[in-house]
């Protein structure tokens, strides 16, 4: 017991210590990116992922891309994507899948339509290959992550240890973060989402992954906090990373993360004895207090800009005309190819390139997963759509000892309406939904089964 407490304080205390490094020293991005993937890829082939390592290794890529894209410790931009499609193909190799993963055979096959679409119509001066590269990149990793965890069996012990993997790099961004921008107060001067809070990077794609790391930490607070030292270690990790991902000023990810750990708690309440759901209540009733606390002292350091900005106010207090800023624009335009393109759409990467080629103020790419796929799909973005969206919901139905199918489910619908899929995360999320869990008893506030 107490060498798996001092295990888990080392690999934090670690972590942190990799954020400072890579603030420190430049050339430690390149040397980290490079150790997770040739460290991942020697486990692999060693083990033939005989105990799902391949899962432990994505999820580990998927907390570490954000901060390696502050750092410019990836050589291309998509990587994280796609070193996540590469190593489930690996575990696809040597531990196959499930039969009945058809409906996302089918979904992968409905990407096809709009990719040769879109080959057939770029005009001569689009960059092709990036463009279809960035807006596919995102789907196919879904499939192939959903190919290898359909119905795959691991214990709810093994999931937490998946999730723990990805939770130890969210520490090393939040850390980065910190040393990025010490002084909240003296980068806030807007309502507006804040790069320097963010660590020089896109507030929205950092406050997705934080937004993630809250929903992770809270579940150690949850489940894996008994010893005194353990829950105070991960009461101050849970009021640090909400801090600084409400103070990122990008919203999508922080709300995100309040739906998740509001649908554990409910899946919990469901399943729970009398005896846990008290436990429960007073569990909730201590984290409304810590999030009390959070918002007080996220005010104050913001100049009681971050009331505003949740209420779509800008520094002055006068009510924002966008609620989304400036996406609604973008979503109406793709809601209009699809009415104009119902079948086809207009090619995977063409809403971009059409909307710059009509004037349209909105020539950035897509925010929402949902009208792209209608605009750039058409008809078979529908059928893709509806398949992601059904199949969890069924599994549900039947794998009810997921106490993380929802809260995962939440996570992926709720990013690709604000995020797209620009991370790797939405994807590799959605499918640990998938997972058949089994082989252990229901989760209860004093159970303590790390492993690690």
């Amino acid at each position: 017991m107490k060498s798996r407490k001092i295990a888990y304080t080392s690999i934090v205390l670690l972590h942190i210590l990799f954020g400072i490094l890579l603030y420190v020293f430049d050339s430690f991005t390149l040397i980290y990116g490079l150790l997770i993937n040739f460290f991942g890829i020697y486990v692999v082939f060693v083990t033939q992922n005989k105990q799902n390592q391949v899962l432990y290794i994505a999820a580990y890529i998927v907390g570490s891309e954000v901060v390696l894209r502050m750092t410019g410790g990836f050589i291309l931009y998509e990587i994280g994507k796609y070193s996540v499609i590469i190593y489930m193909l690996l575990g696809l190799f040597f531990s196959g899948f499930s039969k009945k993963s058809l409906p996302y055979w089918i979904f992968l096959l409905v990407l096809i339509p709009g990719v040769i679409y879109a080959l057939m119509t770029f005009n001569l001066y689009t960059d092709i290959r990036k463009a279809i590269a960035f807006n596919i990149s995102g789907p196919i990793c879904l499939a192939i992550s959903s190919l290898y965890c359909y119905k795959r069996q691991l214990t709810l012990k093994e999931l937490d240890n998946v999730i723990l993997c990805a939770l130890f790099p969210i520490i090393t961004t939040v850390t980065y973060m910190f040393l990025y921008a010490p002084s909240i107060k003296a980068v806030i001067t807007s309502t507006q989402s804040n790069f320097e809070t963010s660590g020089g990077y896109g507030p929205n794609q950092v406050s997705t992954i934080v937004g993630l790391g809250i929903f992770l930490v809270f579940t150690r607070v949850l489940f894996y906090s008994k010893q005194t030292w353990i829950l105070i270690l991960n009461i101050l990790l849970f009021i640090i990373i909400t801090f600084r991902g409400i103070v990122t000023f990008s919203r999508g990810g922080i709300i995100c993360s309040f739906f998740m750990i509001t649908g554990l708690l409910f899946i919990l309440f469901m399943v729970m004895k009398q005896s846990g759901k008290i436990k429960l209540f007073l569990i909730l009733g201590f984290s409304m207090l810590l999030l009390l606390f959070i918002g007080i002292y996220s005010s104050s350091q913001t100049s009681g800009l971050i009331e505003k900005r949740y209420a779509n106010q800008d520094a002055k207090g006068r009510v924002k005309e966008s609620m989304l800023s400036g996406r609604e624009t973008i979503i109406e335009s793709e809601i209009k190819m699809f009415t104009d393109n119902p079948i086809l759409g207009v090619g995977v990467g063409l809403g971009t390139e059409i909307r710059s080629g009509t004037g349209d103020v909105s020539k950035t790419a897509s925010h929402n997963e949902i009208t792209r796929m209608l605009a750039e799909h058409g008809i078979f973005g529908i059928i893709g759509l509806i398949i992601l969206v059904v199949t969890p919901l069924i599994t549900f139905g039947y794998n009810r000892k997921n106490v993380y199918l929802i809260p995962f489910f939440i996570f992926w619908l709720l990013t690709i309406n604000h995020a797209a899929m620009r991370l790797a995360a939405p994807a590799f999320i959605y499918a640990l939904s998938l997972l058949h869990i089994y082989a252990i008893e229901k989760p209860k506030i004093e159970t303590d089964n790390l492993d690690i």
